[in-house]
């Protein structure tokens, strides 16, 4: 058998399921490689380390694991029914996921919560069987693209993109076949594009986010990440569930949409990509993408865009910064501790000041862009956009955290589905001449989460998962 810290989550639940594989076994092997490679688990991170866990869990996912193995016996499934598809895999929750009676800091160290009670997403992976090996490293309050504290498996000096960067990196480096991240403005797929991994950013309110640390309420998405797009299907249709404060959150519960295929599906050309400049490497993994699709019969169209600014622009930073403003002033005594950039956009919150009637006048034109975008779809008959994830490779890490902005470039493409809600698939299209890989993301109208994911598996199936060069297994 290969080596147990490659298997992914479809992989492992297979063995597990049919006894071929212990979930103490997993949860070993999956341990012993995160002391191999991580490096120190610590705030700031070094040069020398991926440095992608912040808390690992051990005594607790042996205990888990030994409870998953009693669970898939023989004797347990005669007395209890069939285990769940996800008993005894392994995952990793980002550092914004409430675990009760487990500290939750969001790679920050102003915040020191222990929650009582689990988020409602550790509910359901917990329900499911689920192994949690430890929380994972984010930029701080994922206010930013980049988690410098994490270096990539790819090159160390690089950033394993953010603010989901743990999650990413310890994908990419064999350390768990599953872990969970956000999307504010593309938290789950730019890592997902610096790291080679994949990533389902899903329609807003699909995944309940009551129990997370919130960036901007109005503008996180929940999903999860893993090495394949396969792999991310099943753990969505464990994560998914309604946030019982958010009564709308019930009507995402779309059923999926088996046998999707890319052969007579209509994938536009994204239109937004003279708005853009793209990095060689990334351009060329981006017709790499759209060859495969007209390899596999998809039809591929360019209709002209609708009629709209392509930023949403000053409309997004105003309801960011003044969301963040509001969870943020319970630390108000205490910006000193802040990184330098996330105090700055802290400040530019209160700089802004918006006024309720700014404050909702923003949000009616937010209504009106995803109205718009939605029509367009329809109008255009568009089972899915194509467009580059980000359009620049994983930057040096390092400065990330000087100063507000600074990684505009790597949300440039990505913020405009958080704007709007749509579901966005991310997953690698090969590696560059630099040596790093690149990504793309197919999105789609609100609902069509699982149509994306199973066109982008189709997809990945053409182009593969690339593995970084130094990874020693």
């Amino acid at each position: 058998m290969t080596d147990l810290t490659r298997l992914g989550v479809v992989e492992a639940s297979a063995l597990l399921a049919r006894r071929a594989l212990s979930a103490t076994e997993l949860a070993q092997a999956l341990l012993s490689r995160i002391r191999e490679v991580d490096g120190a688990h610590s705030h700031e991170g070094d040069a020398g380390s991926i440095n992608a866990w912040v808390r690992v869990y051990e005594e607790d996912a042996l205990a888990a694991a030994a409870r998953a193995d009693e669970r898939l016996s023989g004797s347990a499934v005669r007395r209890d029914g069939p285990a769940p598809v996800l008993t005894g895999v392994a995952v990793g929750l980002k550092d914004l996921y409430g675990v009760a009676r487990k500290p939750v800091t969001a790679s920050s160290t102003l915040l020191h919560d222990v929650p009582s009670e689990d988020c409602d997403v550790w509910k359901q992976l917990s329900a499911a069987g689920m192994v949690l090996l430890g929380h994972l490293h984010t930029h701080e309050f994922a206010a930013g693209g980049t988690t410098d504290q994490v270096g990539s498996p790819w090159a160390l000096e690089r950033t394993a993109g953010g603010s989901s960067g743990g999650s990413a990196a310890a994908l990419a480096a064999c350390m768990t076949p599953a872990a969970t991240g956000t999307d504010t403005a593309g938290s789950l797929r730019i890592p997902s594009a610096c790291s080679g991994t994949s990533a389902l950013k899903p329609t807003r309110g699909l995944v309940s986010l009551a129990g997370v640390v919130p960036l901007a309420w109005s503008l996180d998405h929940a999903g999860p990440m893993a090495r394949s797009l396969a792999d991310c299907a099943v753990l969505l249709a464990a994560m998914a569930g309604p946030d019982a404060r958010r009564a709308e959150s019930a009507l995402h519960a779309t059923p999926a949409s088996p046998g999707t295929r890319l052969a007579g599906a209509r994938i536009a050309v994204s239109p937004r990509l003279d708005s853009v400049e793209l990095d060689a490497d990334v351009a060329e993994g981006f017709d790499r993408a759209l060859d495969a699709c007209r390899r596999l019969g998809a039809e591929i169209v360019q209709p002209p865009a609708p009629g709209l600014p392509d930023a949403v622009g000053e409309d997004f930073v105003d309801v960011l910064t003044t969301e963040m403003l509001v969870y943020h002033r319970r630390f108000d005594a205490h910006r000193e501790d802040y990184r330098p950039s996330l105090r700055e956009w802290v400040e530019t919150g209160e700089r802004r000041a918006m006024s309720a009637e700014d404050y909702v006048a923003a949000q009616g034109r937010r209504l009106e862009t995803a109205g718009a975008w939605a029509g367009w779809l329809a109008e255009h008959r568009v089972d899915a956009v194509l467009e580059p994830t980000i359009p620049v490779v994983a930057p040096l890490r390092g400065a990330g955290y000087d100063h507000a902005g600074t990684d505009y470039a790597l949300i440039s493409l990505t913020h405009l589905w958080d704007w709007t809600g749509f579901p966005a698939a991310a997953l690698p299209a090969g590696v560059g001449r630099a040596g790093l890989p690149v990504g793309v993301s197919l999105v789609g109208p609100a609902g069509a989460d699982w149509n994306l994911l199973a066109l982008g598996e189709a997809l990945q199936r053409e182009l593969g998962v690339p593995e970084p060069p130094a990874l020693e297994i």
